[in-house]
């Protein structure tokens, strides 16, 4: 940009304001040189009007006439050519400039107007340079803002200081707002209110509306085929090329920081699905070690396993999304809206787990976006438990939910040593002799090896080896109270 004051501080002698009034600082955004009675057709507004005086008449009339064109024309400033045709600059006209506030200039005799032109476009050219520096240098700052913590926030401040004027993004999921000054945060009602209806609209591209009066420009944040949020941009001046390009590149940092979280947020789920897996699978210590690797907050000691079915149709994140809407069974606690931070969650034979920690800790990332479809599904839930024990919970968690309506959430309470539905399948899985039999009847007899063997038909001494190995099989003490009690109950469970 260039000023009035610039230009004749440079030009010198060969630009001399006709008062003696100091030029303030006033924006030039051209010089125009025209004899034209009427050359306003062939203005923009804000120029230098050169002219020798032609078109002034010779009477303050027409010179008033002339004079009141420009200033509706929104000329800034007028310069008369000193020579043959005035040798002196009319009083009327000065007059008539100051009434209409066009500062009014004199270009001595033998001063080519060529060289007030040439001056502009020199300062021009400078400017333009300045500005495009300015403007590299600006982009740079927010470029390295951007890759600190809370570089969002940063870059925001920095843009909205750069415009002199206000800035905020609004995130599409539950992100809170990012603005500067403070005081836009009144100002969020309005915007969102505004982002709302351009949506609904399917207006993707920058728009213009007005906030109490003040012009806002508004640009979506796409990335990855979707829109991540927009920013809204209250400029404190009219926007030139270089600030167009300050927000294009922060539009672009906003995009990219917002890939940066879909790809953290995607690798973190796969990450805590596998650490889920190795829970439910029985191998705690190995789910400690990855959940530690991964740099994520220690597994919670106790947590309840919840279980949830909808077909094939529904996602995890719908699952989720219901759970909370489940009717609990008597007895049985609701599920918590916590449940839709819990990533530590894996689909299994057409069930979904998710692992709820009991007292609130454990892992915890995003939610799920509002307005995702909810399918109506069936729960069920198990009482608190170690991560140890959550294997064995997971068969009456299957045999409960194949049983629950759709839109219930049953309950399951948790054995007095959960570990015993493994012991089971254990002996079960045994196929060299019937050693779940062998158990059941030596439990059911309270460990009389005799009435034992005879209700097996089987010799004392063999009864005595299938215990045995039984014993080493499973690696406890079976006639120890705190393993043969709930054995004999996870037995007795299964009608064995």
């Amino acid at each position: 940009m260039v000023f009035l004051s610039e230009l004749c501080a440079v030009l010198g002698t060969h630009l001399v304001p006709v008062n003696s009034r100091s030029l303030p600082a006033r924006e030039l955004t051209g010089v125009h040189v025209s004899e034209l009675e009427d050359p306003t057709p062939y203005l923009d507004g804000g120029e230098l009007l050169l002219t020798t005086g032609m078109p002034l008449g010779g009477s303050p009339a027409a010179t008033a006439r002339y004079v009141d064109r420009l200033r509706a024309r929104g000329v800034h400033a007028l310069g008369i050519g000193l020579g043959p045709w005035l040798t002196d600059v009319p009083h009327y006209l000065s007059e008539a400039c100051d009434e209409a506030q066009i500062h009014l200039l004199a270009v001595p005799d033998g001063v080519p107007f060529q060289d007030v032109s040439r001056s502009f476009w020199r300062l021009s050219a400078r400017s333009g340079q300045a500005e495009l520096l300015g403007s590299l240098g600006t982009q740079t700052s927010l470029a390295q803002a951007a890759t600190r913590p809370g570089g969002a926030a940063a870059v925001i401040r920095g843009l909205a200081q750069a415009l002199g004027g206000w800035a905020a993004f609004l995130p599409a999921g539950t992100e809170p707002a990012r603005y500067w000054p403070e005081s836009t945060g009144a100002l969020l009602p309005l915007l969102r209110e505004e982002t709302i209806r351009l949506n609904r609209a399917g207006t993707h591209s920058a728009a213009t509306f007005e906030l109490h009066g003040q012009p806002v420009v508004e640009y979506p944040i796409a990335a990855g085929g979707r829109i991540h949020g927009f920013l809204a941009v209250g400029p404190g001046r009219k926007l030139a090329a270089p600030d167009r390009q300050v927000i294009m590149t922060v539009c672009t940092l906003l995009a990219l920081k917002a890939r940066q979280r879909e790809a953290a947020s995607s690798a973190a789920s796969v990450l805590e699905s596998a650490v889920a897996k190795l829970v439910l699978h029985g191998h705690t210590e190995a789910a400690r070690i990855l959940a530690e690797d991964a740099g994520h907050p220690e597994l919670p000691h106790s947590v309840r396993v919840l279980a949830l079915s909808a077909g094939d149709a529904a996602v995890p994140e719908q699952l989720v999304a219901a759970a909370p809407a489940l009717a609990p069974a008597p007895g049985v606690l609701p599920v918590p809206e916590a449940v839709l931070n819990c990533m530590l969650r894996h689909e299994r034979d057409g069930v979904l787990y998710v692992l709820l920690p009991e007292g609130g800790s454990g892992h915890a990332r995003g939610k799920v976006p509002a307005g995702a479809p909810v399918p109506e599904c069936a729960g069920a839930v198990s009482d608190p438990v170690s991560l140890a024990e959550v294997p064995g919970v997971l068969a009456g968690l299957r045999r409960a939910l194949s049983q629950a309506p759709a839109g219930a959430l049953a309950g399951i309470a948790a054995p007095a040593h959960a570990a015993a539905q493994g012991w089971v399948q254990s002996l079960a899985a045994y196929s060299r002799a019937d050693l779940v039999g062998t158990v059941t009847e030596y439990l059911r007899h309270r460990g009389h090896w005799e009435n034992a063997s005879r209700a097996l038909g089987i010799h004392r001494n063999s009864l005595r080896h299938r215990m045995a190995l039984a014993s080493s099989l499973l690696g406890v003490n079976l006639d120890d109270p705190d393993v043969f009690a709930p054995l004999w109950l996870e037995l007795r469970q299964r009608e064995l």
